[in-house]
């Protein structure tokens, strides 16, 4: 069995093994990571050999961490990339060039209807009636979209929003409110089989599912980072936050919003932004917790979402696809009788 897995912002993890009786052999760990000193390749090697084939990530991270000597070095890499990719080998789980992908992006439509089409989209894929895709959003209003299982009144100020502007919307996905006025973020969506993250753990498949984002903002000269669970940051501040939603028919949907030209004061306006929440990303102001793509990179939001395109291009091998019709009259009735009505939005009061 063969299994690879790539460090978000590291190395390579390939590992090759049998199984017997139900038991790990012949382990062999390869990649092009660092490791010090020589002899902990052994090391390794001999913890993972002998283990059950059902370990889990955490369970073989550990053994690899008790079998490492003194002062051992691992550089690009860590003992739970090695459970990891152990877990990959024996689900045989693909990479992202063993799918058939699409990059889909097309004409503005509402935010409910973005909402409305990610859950349509991830459907599709999970059902095998949809390529795994790439979807850029455009919208054609400004509006708040809060998490599944926010408050909508501990999340947002009513009258701020009616004030600037912003419809307020609930998506599918968990995680925090986003701001997402006209042509001041970036926003796509990735609508994926479960069996591209499969052998990871959830907080493991965000760093995977955005790794590209990172080399795509690196490209434009920003030094993103994965912050865990959800952020993107750079040296200068937060960028932005992904969110996921699994489906029980194996579509994984894994979106994630990126603040271009952000206004932190009227953020602060629409938003109910406690203090408790700021002083636990070690800020005091909410206006600077959110550095726009435009300041660090000069770059218009067309050319940088053109870059994101040309990497996830060369990454994957994607072809530019559409959305039919079939898949947004779909949407257009999810919104009829999920997103627009008052028993979604306020599901939690």
């Amino acid at each position: 069995m063969h299994g690879e897995y790539k460090v978000p912002g590291g190395k390579l993890v390939v590992v090759d093994l049998e199984v017997e009786n139900g038991l790990i052999r012949d382990f062999r760990l390869a990649g092009d990571f660092f490791l010090e000193p020589d002899t902990a390749l052994d090391d390794i090697n001999t913890a993972v050999t002998g283990m059950p084939a059902e370990a889990d990530v955490a369970t073989i991270a550990a053994a690899v961490r008790r079998a490492l000597p003194d002062g051992a070095q691992l550089l690009g890499f860590s003992p739970e990339a090695v459970g990891t990719a152990v877990r990959r080998a024996l689900v045989t789980a693909p990479g992202w060039r063993d799918f058939d992908w699409e990059i889909v992006h097309e004409h503005a439509v509402s935010p409910r209807m973005n909402l409305a089409l990610d859950e349509v989209l991830t459907a599709r894929v999970g059902e095998g009636r949809r390529r795994p895709t790439l979807r850029i959003w455009e919208w054609n209003e400004s509006a708040v979209v809060i998490g599944s299982f926010q408050s909508y009144r501990n999340e947002v100020d009513p009258e701020g929003a009616a004030r600037h502007g912003f419809d307020v919307v609930r998506r599918i996905s968990g995680g925090g409110a986003m701001l997402m006025a006209a042509g001041q973020i970036i926003t796509y969506s990735l609508y994926v089989p479960a069996s591209l993250v499969q052998g990871m753990t959830f907080a493991d498949s965000y760093a995977y599912l955005d790794d590209w984002v990172l080399q795509a903002l690196r490209s434009v000269g920003i030094e993103a980072t994965y912050q865990p669970l959800n952020d993107i940051a750079s040296p200068t501040g937060k960028i932005g936050g992904a969110a996921q939603k699994r489906l029980a028919n194996g579509g994984v949907l894994h979106h994630a919003t990126l603040s271009y030209d952000i206004d932190g004061q009227m953020m602060t306006e629409v938003l109910r932004i406690g203090r408790e929440k700021l002083s636990d990303k070690g800020t005091v102001s909410a206006a600077k917790r959110v550095d726009p793509l435009r300041s660090q990179t000069g770059l218009p939001r067309a050319e940088i979402i053109e870059r994101f395109k040309d990497t996830f291009r060369s990454l994957t091998g994607a072809e530019d696809g559409t959305i039919t019709p079939d898949e947004y009259a779909d949407a257009e009735a999810l919104v009829a009788s999920k997103f627009a009505t008052e028993a979604w939005l306020h599901r939690v009061p």
